[in-house]
């Protein structure tokens, strides 16, 4: 492909997904906001034990549209149509049944999940009622996170993203009717996340209205084959969404035994911006994903390399910015989500944020070196490198290093992981590429 046509198409798709999932990111960001002014630190807290699931809704929603949408894209570089039907409708087929069985968690277990996840009395009520109403609406989540990736990789990258900021747009309008004018507390909170991807949806409905799609839902008898060719391509995003989720049960766990509640709250203004930061990464990955995938169905290894030196260049600009801003202006952002002007809340907080997010460069490239093997039908490291990042290194790492250090033994375990993590990913590439000269050179 020609450089310069490579570089206007990585731009338009990867700024799109920038702001599309940026603006994705903010239905959670939103919350913390107003409940953090509505509902003081014992709001804030309640949210961040809840929020965990919300990771887990959306890892699996990714989970099929990229690993579904990838193959889709893949099916049609090589021409094959008929596949690339037989790719969505399977889709939605494995989509649908595990978005009935997170609202059937919801309606007969959100309680024994509201104890699992280490709410005290103070917050139980407030908590419990998050976990219900998130679950109960599953399945707008997770249809919404599939056929986003459907529309992105049928050439339509602009109404994916007008989609995803109608819906964080709406989250936000809404949070503040719902919790200030209404005075539904953290119901209106969470009815205001579970509306989003309802309107979303309906933004995406104009793909079909408009007849731009070139992908059908179609009649096929179960496949077991192709359900796990799907489901391993989309175990990286899976893994990359629900690692925040898992992160953050072991690490509230942790710093409710040294700080209690108050350091749960700080911990939650945090993650919730480094929820957004990733996302920004997250974004990147998934603008470079349909294109990588089309030229490796193509055969074009030089143009799959060109847009991964894009992609890394892109990151790395923005993760010097990203950290600059944090570290020059983390005592007016604490401040905002700090509405009671709690002094150990605010302290934690912000020398917790200056640690925290020194990760964002390790971070930015293990996502986008994961997504990178998984647009290249390379399931394995990307599950690696998924693995360590969200399990194998952090969780061992932040129980280590608070033994040690205590709370800055917390902040610290999240760069050093992911330092770790990089190095494997740098390793795998590297063996990737030596053993493909090595085919070449047999040839």
């Amino acid at each position: 492909m020609n450089v310069k046509t490579l570089r206007k198409e990585f731009f338009q798709y990867v700024i799109l997904n920038i702001c599309g999932m940026a603006g994705l990111s903010c239905y959670i960001l939103a919350d913390t906001f107003f409940v953090s002014n509505g509902l003081g630190a014992n709001g804030l807290t309640a949210l961040n034990l809840a929020i965990p699931i919300y990771s887990f809704i959306h890892g699996i929603g990714l989970m099929y549209g990229m690993g579904g949408a990838t193959k889709y894209a893949i099916c049609r570089g090589q021409k094959e149509y008929n596949n690339a039907d037989k790719s969505f409708s399977d889709t939605i087929y494995i989509m649908s049944v595990s978005a009935v069985v997170f609202m059937l968690i919801g309606i007969f277990f959100s309680e024994k999940l509201t104890i699992v996840l280490g709410a005290d009395k103070d917050v139980f009520h407030m908590t419990k009622t998050y976990l219900q109403v998130i679950l109960l609406f599953s399945p707008a989540f997770m249809a919404n996170d599939t056929l986003i990736c459907f529309v992105r990789n049928d050439g339509n990258p602009k109404l994916s993203m007008i989609a995803m900021l109608a819906g964080s747009f709406s989250n936000i309008i809404l949070d503040y009717i719902f919790i200030f004018p209404l005075n539904l507390g953290i119901l209106g909170a969470v009815l205001a996340t579970g509306a989003a991807p309802v309107i979303s949806l309906v933004v995406l409905s104009g793909h079909w209205f408009a007849k731009q799609n070139q992908f059908h839902f179609v009649r096929i008898n179960p496949s077991f084959r192709l359900t796990g060719t799907i489901i391993s391509l989309g175990t990286p995003s899976f893994i990359t969404e629900v690692s925040s989720g898992i992160v953050m049960i072991v690490f509230n766990a942790i710093i409710l035994r040294l700080q209690g509640n108050i350091g749960v709250a700080a911990y939650g203004v945090i993650a919730n911006l480094s929820l957004v930061v990733i996302s920004i990464y997250t974004g990147i990955a998934q603008g470079t994903q349909p294109i990588v995938s089309r030229v490796y169905g193509y055969g074009d290894r030089h143009s799959q390399k060109q847009v991964l030196k894009y992609a890394l260049n892109t990151m790395l600009v923005i993760s010097c910015g990203i950290y600059l801003f944090f570290l020059l202006s983390a005592n007016p952002i604490v401040s905002v989500f700090n509405s009671e002007q709690n002094v150990q809340l605010q302290q934690i907080a912000v020398s917790g944020l200056k640690l925290y997010f020194t990760a964002i460069p390790f971070a930015g490239f293990n996502i986008l070196i994961s997504a990178y093997f998984t647009s290249i039908e390379k399931a394995l490291p990307a599950q690696i490198i998924s693995l360590s990042r969200g399990f194998l290194i952090i969780i061992p790492m932040a129980f280590f290093l608070s033994f040690l250090l205590k709370i800055t033994g917390v902040w610290l375990s999240f760069p050093i992981s992911e330092c770790f993590v990089a190095l494997i990913g740098i390793a795998l590439y590297v063996i990737l590429e030596r053993g493909k000269r090595k085919i070449n050179v047999i040839r």
